[in-house]
């Protein structure tokens, strides 16, 4: 078997629970050439946290930087994005008035962003369903995830965007909503993407394109103006769920074969120090 290239290889959205495969699947990941991880928080409702107040969130936020410490303990190199999962909003109006759901949600968007400010997060996470619902929650969400953009704005950090699938028409709305914060486009992440490459870089915005199949095949018609993500979810409940740890080393070696090494540094690399400011090093 001929040595892999050694080439940096990130995963732009994964989710590790220590309660599922935890490290198991950060060794799955690094063990076919896997280098670093941008380290999602789960969702509170996922790990068995209710949230009834805004510090609920820190429980969280720690167990995701605990987890990124042991992650980089192997090895491999985890970076922290904090935030309150979107669908949070449908859990909460379950138990509470939509007024006090969306004060909390926006409360834990500012606890995720201390956790920025003191250097232990590199960006946020919002968005709003990927569900129908109600114009009263849609505008709600909307509210919230703008909220988003001034907190992350105000850090100078990228925050990723859970929302409904998107075309054309819904990056444009997005992209409006952004606009009219301030933040800078391209530290704003439409995590889960298709392969818009060309679509999100005329709007400014920055696209996670998901590795199913044929999906980075399609984006590197387009460029290299893309990062690559699995949005593995780790959740024993749900194995099939979403893509498996080892989907984006193999998916990019065997890429390369094709491609050569360069595009890939810039995908997994250079992009990726772009919106997260942070250092990509092998």
């Amino acid at each position: 078997m001929n040595p892999s290239p050694k080439i940096p290889i990130t995963d732009e959205h994964m989710h590790i629970d220590p309660r599922a495969k935890g490290l198991k699947a950060v060794k799955e990941f690094q063990n076919v050439g896997g280098t670093h991880i941008i380290l999602v928080t789960k969702p509170t409702w996922t790990i068995g946290v209710e949230v009834t107040k805004p510090e609920d969130y820190r429980i969280v936020f720690d167990e995701t930087i605990d987890l990124a410490r042991q992650i980089n303990e192997t090895g491999v190199k985890a970076f922290p994005v904090l935030g309150v999962h979107p669908a949070e909003i449908t859990k909460l109006t379950e138990r509470m008035e939509l007024d006090r759901a969306v004060e909390l949600m926006k409360s834990g968007l500012e606890i995720a962003a201390k956790y920025v400010d003191e250097g232990l997060a590199v960006g946020l996470k919002s968005g709003r369903p990927h569900y129908p619902v109600s114009e009263e929650i849609w505008d709600a969400s909307n509210a919230i995830m703008e909220h988003g953009f001034m907190l992350a704005k105000d850090q100078g950090c990228a925050i990723q965007l859970h929302t409904e699938s998107v075309e054309e028409p819904e990056l444009v709305d997005i992209t409006e909503r952004a606009k009219k914060t301030g933040i800078r486009l391209n530290k704003v992440v439409k995590h889960y993407a298709p392969p818009l490459v060309d679509v999100c870089e005329k709007l400014g915005i920055f696209p996670g394109v998901l590795a199913g199949k044929g999906a980075i095949e399609q984006a590197l018609e387009e460029g290299t103006r893309f990062m690559m993500e699995t949005d593995y979810i780790d959740d024993p409940e749900r194995p099939g769920a979403v893509l498996g740890p080892k989907t984006i080393p193999r998916r990019t070696l065997k890429l390369v074969e094709e491609h050569g090494e360069e595009p890939f540094w810039k995908i997994h690399k250079e992009n990726v120090e772009e919106v997260y400011e942070v250092e990509i090093e092998i």
